[in-house]
């Protein structure tokens, strides 16, 4: 299983709460949307964009 999103979908991924961009994080295996300061996880490869299953980022 590859570690990485392909480039082709992570440019059409948006935030389901702000509908900003995300940004993979391959360390944590996240996608992250930093105008939420928010990370959803990526489970067994797949992205779990619901807004209950995200945690909070930064400060």
């Amino acid at each position: 299983m590859s570690d990485s999103i392909d480039p082709w979908l992570l440019e059409r991924l948006v935030c389901p709460a702000t509908r900003t961009p995300l940004r993979y994080d391959e360390e944590a295996q996240a996608l992250v949307s930093d105008a939420a300061g928010i990370a959803y996880p990526i489970r067994d490869g797949v992205a779990v964009l619901l807004i209950e299953e995200a945690r909070r980022i930064g400060a």
